[in-house]
């Protein structure tokens, strides 16, 4: 029989608690994207500053990626174990240190160290805001809040070029680049603001309670949630939304790295037009992320990732199509810039990620879950900039030649979406969901 005082104990939020939630996790999520973005502008002034090679500096961003699916699995664990708001504040504060301390690197070895550090703070972020949002947001209106989430990413790109240029080019070329990196350091603020007024996830409370007064009684032989992640039914769910995540991952960077550089030394566009793509695509970007969001609501899960991958799928035939039309002089009559439209408006599909992998997780292993999958597929991603100009080589020097290695990709992402369970109006809130979760383990 449910309990259902308890439920309601559990399962209530104030006004001021939601809202506290939703700005937390739009601010936690806009600074991590800020840190990893504020980088590219950063590179020529630490390399000078250091006295390393261009290829050393590259490699500190790929060593902080790596450091985020350590992150993710180490935070996402803690999420599970000591709560959602617990594990954040951790890992924001692991994220403003590790930031902080970068500053003050001395030479490439300790730089990165200290931004590996950086990088496992960021990989935990993401997972537990997310899970705290969607376990106590409107099961109705997951999709759009989500959304606005992962739409903060245009707060940090906005953020990461304006403070990027504007610290290289107001101080000397030795501190310029350190004082960007001691901006990482405003998580701090934000630790403060979740301790006094963001409320734990009260599903994991709920949770909580019951394991403890033996409610729950857990089958599986581990308590190790990323085990458990990868036993019983949900080995070949686990198995899919990483290949899902790391296929989106890998066609996102694959693509977003290179566009700039196609159109400018490639396609002979100035680079005034490029920056305009850009302002324009982040506001068509914003937007596709909220339209996809309220059509998720109300079709579904596998809508909301389907449709923006249709228009990856779009976006690679125009790749194709018109990979030689250079710039003649009018945006509009510019192919590469509808291309690059229907590229941002592919990207949307990480807007409906969140919620689907939070709906689709039991609440013991949710956390662990959702983390590790979005920072698995981030650290494949991140192999996308290696590839992409290897395949260029075999194509002759043709940078939207090889920009198409992400093909499968995409097939790869529309496939997983087809298979995944939908999920919408899924309840995360009840004593029921865990002792489900204990049987099935």
């Amino acid at each position: 029989m449910t309990d259902h005082s308890s439920s309601a104990e559990f399962g209530t939020y104030s006004r001021r608690e939601r809202a506290a939630i939703i700005v937390s996790c739009m601010l936690g999520f806009a600074l991590d994207l800020y840190d990893v973005l504020i980088m590219p502008f950063l590179m020529n002034s630490i390399q000078g500053s250091l006295g390393i090679s261009l290829t050393q500096v590259a490699s500190v961003t790929s060593l902080t990626l790596i450091g985020s699916v350590i992150g993710g699995a180490l935070f996402g664990w803690l999420g599970d174990r000591i709560g959602r708001k617990q594990a954040l504040q951790l890992t924001l504060g692991v994220f403003a240190i590790g930031s902080i301390a970068s500053a003050f690197a001395w030479d490439y070895a300790s730089l990165a160290v200290l931004r590996f550090i950086t990088g496992v703070g960021l990989g935990g972020e993401w997972g537990a805001g997310m899970v705290l949002f969607n376990e106590a947001w409107n099961k109705d209106r997951r999709g759009l809040g989500s959304a606005f989430i992962q739409g903060s990413a245009v707060i940090a790109s906005a953020g990461a070029s304006i403070v990027g240029v504007w610290a290289t080019t107001s101080f000397s070329p030795d501190w310029g680049w350190r004082i960007a990196l001691l901006t990482g350091g405003s998580p701090i603020v934000l630790m403060i603001f979740i301790r006094f007024f963001m409320p734990e996830s009260k599903a994991w409370l709920q949770f909580d309670r019951a394991r403890k007064s033996g409610l729950v009684k857990r089958k599986a032989k581990t308590a190790n949630t990323l085990l458990l992640m990868f036993q019983g039914r949900l080995l070949p769910i686990s198995i899919m939304c990483l290949t899902w995540m790391m296929a989106y991952m890998f066609a996102y960077y694959g693509i977003v790295v290179f566009m700039p550089t196609l159109m400018q030394k490639s396609l002979g566009a100035p680079p005034d037009v490029v920056r305009n793509v850009s302002v324009i695509a982040s506001v068509v970007g914003g937007c596709s992320y909220l339209t996809m969001g309220l059509l998720n609501d109300a079709f579904g899960r596998r809508f909301g990732a389907l449709l923006p991958g249709l228009s990856w799928g779009v976006m690679a035939c125009a790749l194709y199509l018109f990979a030689h039309d250079k710039f003649a002089g009018h945006l509009l009559g510019f192919p590469m810039f509808w291309t690059y439209i229907a590229f941002v408006i592919g990207n949307s599909a990480l807007g409906v990620v969140g919620t689907w992998l939070s709906e689709i997780y039991p609440i013991e292993v949710r956390s662990t879950a959702v983390s590790f999958i979005y920072m698995a597929g981030r650290g494949v991603g991140s192999l996308a900039p290696v590839v992409v100009p290897l395949a260029a080589a075999s194509f002759g020097g043709e940078l939207a030649m090889g920009m198409l290695i992400v093909v499968p990709a995409i097939v790869l992402f529309l496939a997983m979406t087809l298979s995944l369970p939908e999920t919408r109006g899924r309840e995360l809130a009840a004593v029921d969901d865990a002792r489900r979760a204990g049987h099935a383990a």
